[in-house]
């Protein structure tokens, strides 16, 4: 009796066992490795989470643009300035009087162009008419002189040398050869004295013409002269007229010819004294060429230029504050030398603090300008700030080959806490969808054929396609088109429900 209650026993334990792990496999199989998840509908926030640092909105490095001795220090570090005050300064002095200089020669340049604009002052030309009438009365002068010089000389040192008029002992014999050379000289000056006496200060003269005419008649006079005095010359170891006589006479044409070149000398410079004279009216009157004109505005402009770069150079011996803020950097000292285009001076601006960010080339497509953040700061832990994108950089920048896009968020709020260089936490919203059809990541099956999830169907699993839409931080993702609300999709990663 015992072995049969311990052979039940045994069989009865065998078909436990096989109940139970038939029930196991048929039951408990199924149902573990088919769990599921459930489409929801709701929002959905697409995000770009960067690292940055805050920095002012407005900052400037500022220093001298030119050489110098630093005079005056005005501000230092720590010190609110306002856009204008002067930060500090150079010695200028010679600057200064370079910027006086110019400013001279500007209106040294300008009175010139006025004066060749309003044309020769009446005053002027007045003077001018004065020297012409001078000029004019001087020659007239002259060559009424020369007639009465040469007058005297021909017909009372000459001519009284021959014919039975003459004064001295024994004249020479008025023959037709000394007739002939006596006769021209006479009438010449007829001629010339019937032109000098028809000057009258009423008359109108052409002294061009009588300065010719006398010319000629001076030229014609020393003509004769010469050939008396070359036939006088010949016959002085032949003539039976006394040897003294004939030197007597050849002195006295010297000293005619003597007179009548000494006139024509005087008469030449008269005229061409009375030429010049003539010449300057001329030019007073007609006024300044327009050449001149744009010569003497071209010097305006380059003074005025020299004006300008003078001013510059004043100017370039401050540092003056270009915008209000706190001078973070004084590196400026009295007395010290001062390098053009060494920084000594920084100053950050009031206008606030924003976050400089290197966002990865794989994100930078999904900015664009106007997204919102939320940003958290290490320095006021759980404290959330919000703000804009305000600005993507078009290029790139490359650190150590690591490309990264410049990405520059301002907040919305100013706060009075915020410091330079301090590290922001920045979540930047990039896509949001308010009734978007939502799976976990890990309900979704991604191969080389595409993008799918599987359901059940009469016990048998399928793949559906499936389009993806936003995916958030959380590894939630919208579901464009495959799914509808409610529906239920196999869990494929098996996480916990």
């Amino acid at each position: 009796m015992r072995n049969l209650f311990r052979s039940k026993i045994v069989i009865g334990v065998v078909v436990v066992l096989v109940l139970g792990i038939g029930y196991f496999i048929f039951f408990g199989h199924h149902g573990t490795s088919y769990q599921f998840i459930t489409v929801t509908e709701g929002p959905i926030t697409e995000t770009v989470s960067v690292t940055g640092n805050t920095t002012p909105m407005q900052s400037v490095s500022l220093g001298f643009q030119g050489a110098g001795t630093i005079s005056h220090v005005y501000h230092n570090l720590g010190d609110n300035v306002k856009a204008g005050d002067v930060i500090t300064s150079l010695d200028t002095a010679d600057l200064s009087a370079a910027l006086a200089q110019a400013e001279a020669g500007l209106d040294t340049a300008k009175a010139n162009l006025a004066s060749l604009e309003d044309g020769t002052r009446p005053e002027q030309l007045s003077l001018d008419q004065s020297a012409v009438t001078n000029a004019q009365t001087a020659l007239l002068n002259a060559m009424q002189n020369g007639y009465v010089a040469a007058q005297d000389g021909i017909n009372n040192k000459i001519i009284p040398f021959f014919g039975t008029t003459s004064t001295i002992q024994e004249p020479l014999i008025l023959d037709s050869k000394y007739y002939n050379l006596m006769a021209p000289m006479s009438q010449v000056l007829s001629n010339w004295n019937s032109e000098v006496n028809a000057i009258t200060p009423t008359t109108p003269t052409d002294p061009q013409k009588l300065v010719t005419d006398v010319d000629g008649y001076l030229s014609s006079l020393i003509s004769s002269v010469d050939s008396v005095s070359s036939d006088l010359g010949q016959q002085a170891s032949t003539t039976v007229i006394p040897l003294a006589t004939i030197q007597s006479l050849l002195a006295q044409i010297t000293a005619v010819r003597l007179t009548l070149t000494s006139t024509k000398t005087t008469i030449d410079n008269a005229n061409a004294a009375f030429v010049t004279a003539e010449g300057t009216l001329a030019l007073a009157k007609a006024g300044s060429t327009a050449n001149e004109i744009d010569a003497a505005q071209a010097g305006v402009e380059q003074a005025q230029a020299g004006v300008t770069s003078a001013q510059a150079n004043l100017e370039n011996g401050e540092i003056i504050a270009p915008i209000s803020g706190v001078v973070t950097e004084q590196n400026a000292k009295i007395g010290q030398v001062a390098s053009p285009g060494v920084s000594l001076v920084s100053i950050i601006g009031n206008g606030g603090f924003e976050v400089d960010m290197g966002v990865a080339e794989t994100d930078i497509g999904k900015i664009v300008l106007g997204d919102t953040a939320s940003m958290t700061l290490d320095a006021f832990p759980n404290e959330t700030f919000t703000g804009v994108v305000f600005y993507v950089a078009p290029a790139e920048t490359n650190t150590n080959g690591v490309i990264t896009y410049l990405v520059k968020v301002s907040f919305a709020k100013p706060d009075a806490r915020l410091k330079s260089g301090l590290t922001a936490n920045v979540d930047i919203q990039t896509k949001y969808k308010d009734d978007a059809l939502i799976l976990p990541q890990y309900a979704i099956l991604q191969n080389d054929q595409g993008t799918f999830v599987e359901t059940l169907v009469k016990n048998k699993v399928e793949q559906s396609p499936v389009v993806l839409g936003i995916e958030d931080q959380e590894g939630n993702v919208e579901v464009v088109s495959g799914v509808t609300k409610g529906e239920q999709v196999l869990n494929i990663g098996l996480k916990a429900q």
